[in-house]
């Protein structure tokens, strides 16, 4: 296929998927559904944190974190006294289970005390420069806290060959513009351009049907790969087409 006839038909389907009916099966509607940018930034992390799986119960489990944090998770990430992060107990989505909730909203109330929000986390001097460094700067200070070792798995690390699926889903839910009712646009000092594809078995079969992607691994180095492939069609928003890689993937063509 020719580059000119990929690019419309990569348009084309970001044009048919990217609408607000796309969040109705997507777990984005849970950030979607606070105003406030510092709730939308907690509860999307914590979502991004637990997206794996079947998306329904992805979506259950995340609004079930919706309602043990009073329905205001900012607030509750950085109020909630000992007693109150008790409630917690018994929650598990997968193998993240309450030890680990508890050792994430520690995680958060640091970077937000310390580092001045989620965003700054990433950065650097005010920018993010190559997102597998931002990301694992990001992890260090999450973790800065004491925590157990098991709750570290749960924030991946691109230096060490991750893919970092959910939290480049988590940066394009932060960062592309909220233009078409799917993506938030909260964070303005990463930019559209800095975001690496959320690579997931949809987008990795798509794009390797294309001709976007031919390493077979699913590991930081396939990102980088469709991640350039995607910038020759839009490299001030190349992730814009993981909307239509998945939606190709799930719904077809």
């Amino acid at each position: 296929m020719k580059r000119t006839e990929l690019k419309s038909l990569l348009d084309e389907a970001y044009d048919r998927h990217a609408r607000p009916d796309f969040t109705a099966d997507d777990p984005i509607q849970i950030p979607r559904a606070f105003t406030e940018r510092a709730d939308a930034e907690v509860i999307g992390f914590l979502t991004a944190t637990i997206a794996w799986g079947q998306r329904r119960t992805i979506i259950a489990n995340a609004w079930k974190l919706v309602q043990l944090m009073d329905e205001a998770p900012h607030d509750f990430v950085m109020h909630a006294s000992p007693a109150e992060l008790r409630r917690v107990e018994g929650f598990v989505h997968r193998t993240f289970n309450s030890i680990d909730l508890k050792h994430f909203v520690k995680g958060l109330r640091h970077v937000y005390t310390t580092y001045g929000g989620l965003e700054d986390a990433f950065l650097d001097e005010g920018h993010p420069g190559p997102m597998d460094q931002a990301i694992h700067r990001f992890k260090q200070r999450f973790f800065e806290p004491r925590h157990q070792a098991r709750t570290e798995k749960h924030v991946a690390d691109p230096l060490k060959g991750s893919n970092a699926k959910r939290l480049n889903m988590f940066l394009r839910w932060m960062v592309r513009p909220n233009d078409r009712g799917v993506d938030l646009g909260f964070w303005t000092r990463i930019t559209p351009a800095d975001l690496m594809v959320p690579l997931d078995v949809h987008t990795g079969r798509v794009g390797r049907e294309l001709g976007l992607l031919k390493r077979t691994q699913d590991d930081w180095k396939a990102v980088e790969e469709l991640t350039a492939a995607l910038r020759q069609f839009d490299p001030l928003d190349p992730v814009k087409y993981d909307i239509a890689l998945f939606g190709m993937g799930v719904g077809g063509r």
